[in-house]
């Protein structure tokens, strides 16, 4: 795909992104009811629905023909564009009032993400990749930052519930291991905006666990197209699995990441 092409279906995924901001931004501490999907630890409201059916409207209207998979929705459409639509990315904090969350819309053709965006609506943040580069609010970004983990602040959902039922204890000592290596050790809640973050150089270091291709399709552009590391555990961006990722020029092999995350962790 040439960089022209890639560029547009970045500003329809900017432009479906922000079409549901007001309603978030609306709904934001409201308390709205919350459900539950796979356990109670896995949250799901009104607004979750009710953006993604806006944003499929959208991408109908703008990339007509194509494929929209979404969290909340399945996959309906068909066509070589594939967006992969995370409406509520942090729906947990959404539900809760604390503002670390986002809307996450990535495209991908035969199997590559071409464009993405990673939309917080609490600030008005938009962070836009595409083939040729990434950018925050307009601007162009590169990822780098901390270069060891001593120095190092980093992003991570693990242990989950889930990591806690495979693992037991062993995944306990391996979240105490992160825990001592880096400088600090942050659980804010949204993979997307955490790689968001890492693209953007404000933190360092971002790692997950079971998560989905509309959690990460498009902050992991994000992080490449601004010079970072971005490496799908599962060895395939939209293949459900695992994540790591890091700033530019990062020791990697030198990083206790290496060991928690396993083979293949050095690319």
């Amino acid at each position: 795909m040439d960089v022209n092409t890639s560029r547009e279906l970045a500003a329809i995924a900017a432009e479906a992104a922000r079409a549901v901001g007001d309603r978030l931004r609306n709904a934001f501490r409201s308390r709205p009811e919350v459900r539950t999907k796979r356990d109670f630890h896995d949250p799901v409201t009104e607004h979750d629905k009710a953006a993604e059916d806006h944003i499929r409207q959208v991408l109908a209207r703008r990339s007509p023909g194509s494929v929209v998979v979404g969290e909340e929705g399945g996959t309906h459409g068909e066509g070589a564009v594939h967006w992969y639509v995370d409406p509520i990315d942090g729906t947990a904090n959404f539900a809760a009032g604390l503002p670390f969350f986002c809307t996450s819309i990535g495209a991908a053709v035969d199997g590559e993400v071409v464009a993405g965006v990673v939309y917080d609506p609490v600030r008005d943040d938009e962070f836009t990749a595409w083939l040729g580069g990434a950018a925050y609010n307009g601007e162009p970004i590169r990822s780098s930052g901390a270069r060891t983990d001593r120095d190092a602040v980093l992003l991570s959902s693990y242990p989950s519930p889930r990591d806690l039922e495979a693992e037991g204890e062993e995944a306990l000592h391996r979240f105490a291991r992160m825990v001592n290596a880096f400088a600090s050790t942050r659980r804010p809640g949204s993979a997307a905006l955490k790689l968001a973050h890492v693209a953007a150089g404000w933190s360092d270091v971002a790692y997950g666990t079971h998560v989905n291709a509309w959690d990460v399709a498009a902050g992991s552009l994000l992080v490449r197209q601004a010079g970072g590391v971005y490496i799908p555990l599962s060895g395939d961006v939209l293949a459900p699995g695992g994540y790591l990722a890091c700033v530019g020029g990062y020791d990697l092999a030198g990083s206790v990441m290496a060991e928690v995350a396993g083979p293949g962790t050095t690319a």
